[in-house]
């Protein structure tokens, strides 16, 4: 019934709905919610290491055998730059006073795993249906050791020259992820953000690049977008967002009340949490900061001296100095659970679709 089964028929799966992989608030539970209502569920991994992995990989293949989607994060760790970070700590020295805070005391390390070889042994071994990658793809021997165990392959396209790279270095399918897309960006050619564009521009420039299925992604959180995206060409669709409305996403107070107050219509990128472009809904750090700061460190460096005023302004249920990821249509999104949503997302779409058909038949009878 789905007008493009392309990735349905790849992933052997039910609905054309890809649970993004939100690193911190996705954990087993939601990924089997979503396969089992015939969805494709997505475990990030960028923030565990390598037992964790192994353990939510058992949890989900211990209650679910439909495929699944395991993401990485492909960048290159930097080297710490000592000059940089004493910049960095001296631009958050006057929040530090404001709390109370030794603005020369230790700092905890922020870090993001890069996909490696423990990482690859685990897809060795587990054997998910697909991997995808965030920030290009790892180099090419991991890829290949990846590709051995039959899994398909996806990755971010934030641009059209992106999309082409990655059909050139052996994706199976491209993520077109536009500029309304909550959390990190997928940007991996450039470090230019103003190269970014919409959705609903990016996915058929995309489609019409590639010989590969296409996913759509940004923005996309009801049934319209879903048949606007399959309109485009898309074989299916990639939803952030709405899934941190559901009660399996694990996020702070904070960014459960900032998701449903009036605030959430006003995000933006930023770079000051982590140091490369995510977008979030806009607290008092972003606006006073950047949201684009040339003073924050490398990825992933710069949230290590966010952390302490993090910590002590939470405790007062303050979001101001935590990352708050949001997508653009987040005032679209329902509370329901994982698997309600993915199922009546998908039956919302395809009720449209048929609707839209069967106009098509009478306009043209």
């Amino acid at each position: 019934m789905w007008p493009n089964r392309r990735i349905v028929d790849l992933f052997g799966i039910e609905l054309p709905i890809i649970q993004a992989p939100m690193a911190g608030p996705v954990f087993s539970d939601m990924v089997v919610a979503v396969a089992e209502a015939g969805g494709l569920g997505s475990l990030p991994c960028a923030m565990m290491d390598a037992e964790q992995v192994r353990a939510e990989l058992g949890t989900i293949r211990s209650r679910t055998r439909r495929p699944i989607n395991v993401n990485f994060f492909c960048h290159v760790a930097p080297a710490v730059d000592a000059a940089r970070e004493a910049n960095w700590r001296r631009q958050l020295r006057p929040y530090y006073e404001e709390f109370g805070l030794d603005p020369d005391g230790p700092i905890p390390t922020s870090n993001r795993t890069p996909f490696d070889d423990r990482l690859c042994t685990l897809v060795e071994e587990f054997r998910p249906e697909v991997v995808s990658f965030h920030f290009g793809l790892p180099e090419r021997q991991l890829l290949e050791r990846v590709r051995a165990t039959g899994a398909k392959i996806l990755s971010s396209a934030t641009t059209l020259d992106e999309a082409r790279w990655l059909e050139d270095h052996g994706c199976d399918v491209i993520i077109a992820q536009g500029l309304e897309a909550g959390g990190h960006r997928g940007i991996f050619l450039t470090e230019d953000v103003a190269s970014q564009i919409g959705t609903f521009a990016l996915v058929p420039q995309i489609v019409d690049a590639v010989k590969v299925p296409v996913i759509a992604a940004g923005g996309i959180a009801d049934a319209r977008g879903i048949v606007a995206a399959f309109a485009l060409g898309a074989s299916a669709v990639q939803i952030g967002t709405a899934y941190l409305f559901t009660p399996e996403a694990r996020i702070s107070k904070p960014h459960h009340a900032a998701l449903r107050s009036s605030l959430v219509v006003h995000t933006a990128l930023t770079n000051v949490f982590t140091g490369r472009p995510a977008r979030g809904i806009v607290n008092r750090v972003m606006r006073e900061m950047g949201p684009m700061s040339e003073a924050a460190p490398a990825f992933p460096l710069a949230g290590g001296a966010l952390a302490p005023l993090r910590a002590a302004t939470e405790k007062a249920g303050s979001g101001d100095f935590m990352s708050l990821w949001s997508g653009q249509s987040a005032s679209l999104c329902r509370e329901l659970s994982a698997g309600e949503l993915t199922r009546n997302l998908a039956a919302e779409a395809l009720s449209r679709l048929s609707a839209l058909g069967e106009s098509g038949r009478k306009a043209a009878g």
